[in-house]
């Protein structure tokens, strides 16, 4: 449950995170009337996300038992290089998170409602299918009833609510420091989903192995004990894994976690510096584009809650 109520927390937030810039932007620059052509792509990426989850619950319950676990395996790999590929785009690229999406969503105004529509649709559903499929893998492989849905949802539920705090200035964090913590315990939970996936495609006969155990403790930790239980619904944590799970945790986890926790600067181009600088040029330049209203430099921050989500405060993690 706590592993789903996490994904469920991240993803969401995130969305919120840019849900809040659109509005915040719109509201800024005098396109209020614009909101819901924003509303109806955010509706719509909701929908398709349902839509996904319900169509990989249902969509495999006729197959055979080898089917299921082909897929379900085949599935873990792709969720956790979406949610491995997600936690690094947003270490990387959440400075600049405010400044992307209004130019993308200046060029959007430009072309008309369709394109506000294809901006908050494309920006809310990938987080929504990420978050779909992911959850959809975890759910199946802890084998808890329905906690781990329930941990999703509530995850989602604290997400719109932080987000609508945001958005109001009413709550403050450090989003970098968030993000950080946050996606170095998906990576985790990301080795756990990678290990079963492989185990499925043992079970399915995809990949060998399946009957060389790396080690048994299910007589110390048993699967149906209340911290085997916790252990599995929270890592995918396994008393029995072969040795082929092993290798791929650690081959996993190990590299990946230290890329992740290696300083945002490490390995950077010396051209960085000349990004930065073009960034605050063109940070001060849309300052003074005659769109605003014209106040004092604190007028920046659109309720404070949403611009500091949006800007400022993830810029922290530099």
């Amino acid at each position: 449950m706590l592993s789903n109520f996490l994904i469920g927390l991240r993803e969401g937030l995130e969305a919120g995170l840019v849900v809040c810039i659109l509005v915040a932007y719109l509201v800024k620059t005098g396109n209020k009337q614009k909101l819901p052509p924003i509303w109806a792509g955010v509706g719509a990426a909701v929908t398709v996300s349902l839509a996904f989850g319900a169509g990989l619950e249902f969509g495999t319950q006729e197959l055979t038992f080898k089917a299921q676990e082909a897929i379900g395996g085949t599935l873990s790999i792709v969720a956790v290089g979406l949610v491995t590929w997600m936690v690094f785009w947003m270490r990387r690229t959440a400075r600049h998170l405010r400044a992307e999406l209004h130019g993308r969503l200046d060029a959007a105004l430009a072309m008309g409602t369709g394109a506000l529509v294809a901006t908050a649709f494309l920006a809310v559903g990938r987080e929504g299918i990420e978050t779909s499929l992911f959850v959809w893998r975890s759910v199946h492989a802890a084998d808890d009833g329905w906690r781990p849905l329930a941990g999703a949802l509530l995850g989602i539920a604290t997400a719109v609510l932080l987000g609508r705090l945001f958005y109001r200035g009413a709550l403050r964090i450090n989003l970098a420091h968030f993000f950080t913590w946050t996606g170095g315990m998906l990576v985790v939970v990301a080795a756990g989903v990678l290990a079963y996936g492989v185990h499925d495609l043992q079970e399915a006969e995809f990949v060998g192995g399946l009957r060389n155990k790396a080690f048994d403790i299910s007589s110390t930790v048993p699967p149906d004990s209340w911290y085997g239980t916790l252990l599995k619904g929270t890592f995918n944590f396994q008393p029995d894994p072969t040795v082929l799970q092993v290798t791929v945790w650690l081959l996993y986890l190990i590299p990946t976690l230290a890329l992740f926790l290696a300083p945002v600067g490490f390995g950077r181009s010396v051209g960085a510096k000349e990004q930065k600088s073009t960034h605050e040029q063109a940070e001060a330049a849309g300052r003074t584009d005659g769109r605003g209203d014209g106040a004092d430099g604190d007028s920046e921050r659109v309720r404070d809650g949403a611009r500091r989500a949006g800007g400022r405060t993830v810029g922290d993690e530099g």
